[in-house]
């Protein structure tokens, strides 16, 4: 007799369990260690939860400049706000675009609401300013070694320093971030273009640092100088962005290693007209910074490097300034740079040069922006509307497992073990998403997660229900766990499809708040197919050999006679024909 063919397992099969068992075991162990070697076992909450200040920048075009307000200004406005903001000493700040012309900015508690206002409202201020001394960012010992009277000063390289040249220039507009660098600037001419020096005239001594009390001053404050604290480097900043472009400034570069001093502003930072990263293979020169300049400030720039080109280090190098701190002060290693275009080289690499690159053209955006809205959220307010979500969360998830016990028995252990396990996996990968993505929670987000807990029900009871339909077709437990399963699994898939789907749709189309509860829900979605596939469908198969769930106790759940099953009806044989039957046919 031949052998019965051993037919096709399908894809829930009864053989290894303890596989997708083992698989998101080993991923909750995984995620728990990751979030305990981080140092980081709980929640980065968002400014509604913890507390702190909101702003709503609203852009505004500068006169003449009727188009300004784009994507690509917009975005780079971001990064000199968010700029602006690491500089109050705020790691944890949220600077993003609201619709075409505003921008959010949530500050969270412990910042100087009066200050970050100040910070984030005002127009940056771009300038390029000759370099007339530096040195270390530390606090010089002995003021003598600082500018004095006879123009004498102390370089990096131990240089003397003398007189910045004199020119004066108006207000800049916005900028962004850069990195302080040591570049060598160099021309980029057409051919038909030469270059000679400008005939720039002489300093005037009345106007240099030598021979007077206000330069004396600023040698004793240069010496005093301590760029490697924040607050002093904050102040400075401060200081410079507020002085007159005519004045000459004190400035340290963005983190602190060096302090300038700085001539009056040779060339305003809307005098430069675009500015890009390019990576030159040519020459071997990398990444370099391409600067094409207006017509007004092609001979402003031309006139400048003419006059730096003469000079000895330092004093060959001009300082790009962004709201009073030093971005990068590269040499000029030419004669004046004529045809409204230069090269800054030397370093680079793509990220540094495509910072600078921002900077030079954040400082010709014709944009500044008005606080349209404040909102000041205390801690104790973000403390109660968290305690609120969480209370609301626990009712939510009491009246699940309440429905679950009364209606299901038994099967309710399961489902309040695959919540469990997805409660698990959310909670760590939240955690975790804080310092990887900045991740915050906030109320909308919770609000996400306890939608989510009617979701995941929703994944077991389907399954479930298609379980019970098979027992009631007269199958027994096991069979019934297999063949009930490709049905659930599909409407499972189809159901969670569409929830992230719209969550997808959601953050895509929304900004600020809501995308915290699209995230949340698109996240809780994606674990909750991951839950079902390797961890409710095997603990099912696992169960149903167990006697209790397999032989259909009263309180498993499955019990065939709460299901209403009958038993199968035995057919009778029709009775054989009496006497009468007989007698009548």
């Amino acid at each position: 007799m031949a052998a019965p063919k051993k037919g096709r397992r399908s894809s829930g099969s009864q053989g290894r369990p303890g596989r997708a068992l083992a698989v998101i075991l080993i991923a909750i162990v995984a995620l728990t260690g990751g979030m305990f070697v981080s140092g980081h076992t709980t929640p980065r909450l968002g400014i509604d939860l913890a507390g702190g200040t909101s702003f709503t920048l609203e852009a505004k075009n500068q006169p003449g400049k009727p188009n300004a307000i784009n994507t690509d200004n917009m975005n780079t406005a971001v990064s000199i706000i968010e700029r602006r903001v690491n500089g109050l000493g705020v790691s944890e700040a949220e600077v993003q675009t609201q619709g075409e012309k505003h921008i959010i900015v949530n500050i969270p508690k412990g910042t100087n609401a009066k200050q970050a206002r100040q910070q984030v409202g005002t127009t940056a201020q771009l300038y390029f300013r000759p370099v007339t001394t530096t040195t270390s960012g530390q606090k010089t010992p002995d003021p003598s070694s600082t500018p004095s009277a006879s123009g004498k000063g102390d370089d990096k390289g131990g240089k003397p320093s003398g007189t910045p040249s004199a020119s004066s220039s108006s207000s800049a507009s916005p900028s962004t971030q850069g990195r302080a660098l040591s570049e060598g600037l160099k021309a980029d001419k057409k051919p038909s273009e030469t270059a000679s020096p400008s005939n720039t005239p002489k300093p005037d001594p009345s106007k240099s640092p030598s021979g007077s009390a206000g330069q004396q001053e600023l040698a004793k404050q240069f010496a005093n100088l301590d760029c490697t604290k924040p607050a002093a480097r904050a102040a400075a900043a401060d200081k410079a962005a507020n002085a007159k472009p005519s004045d000459p400034v004190l400035a340290c570069s963005e983190k602190g290693d060096s302090k300038f001093v700085l001539g009056p502003s040779e060339v305003e930072g809307t005098d430069v007209d675009d500015a890009s990263a390019v990576f030159e293979s040519q020459n071997g020169a990398g990444w370099i910074v391409q600067l094409d300049f207006n017509g007004k400030g092609s001979k402003k720039f031309a006139k400048t490097t003419g006059e730096l080109t003469t000079k000895q280090s330092p004093q060959n190098r001009f300082a790009i300034v962004l709201d009073g701190e030093v971005v990068s002060d590269p040499e000029v290693t030419q004669g004046a740079i004529t045809g409204g275009r230069a090269t800054i080289s030397g370093g680079f690499t793509q990220q540094s040069s495509e910072d600078l690159a921002n900077v030079l053209s954040y400082g010709a955006l014709p944009l500044s922006f008005d606080i349209a809205d404040e909102t000041t959220v205390s801690a104790a307010l973000g403390g109660e509307q968290l305690d609120a979500g969480l209370v609301a969360g626990a009712i939510g998830l009491a009246l699940v497992v309440i429905y679950l016990v009364v209606y299901y028995r038994g099967l309710a252990l399961v489902a309040m073990a695959s919540l469990g396990v997805s409660a698990i996996l959310t909670y760590t990968i939240m955690v975790l998403l804080g310092p990887g993505i900045g991740f915050a929670l906030n109320l909308p987000a919770v609000c996400g997660a306890i939608v989510a807990i009617g979701i995941t029900a929703d994944s077991f009871i389907v399954y479930f229900e298609r379980i019970r339909d098979e027992i009631r077709e007269g199958r027994s437990l096991r069979p019934a766990v297999e063949r009930g399963w490709p049905r659930a699994r599909r409407t499972i898939l189809v159901s969670d499809f569409v929830s992230f789907l719209a969550a997808a749709v959601l953050y895509i189309v929304t900004v600020g708040k809501v995308q915290g509860f699209a995230f949340t829900l698109g996240l809780t979605t994606l674990l909750d197919v991951a839950v079902v596939f390797l961890f409710t469908k095997p603990l099912m198969t696992i169960l149903a050999r167990r006697p209790f769930f397999g032989n259909g106790h009263s309180w498993s759940g499955l019990d065939p006679k709460r299901l209403g099953v009958t038993p199968p009806l035995r057919r009778r044989r029709p009775a054989a024909p009496g006497p009468a039957d007989t007698k009548e046919a």
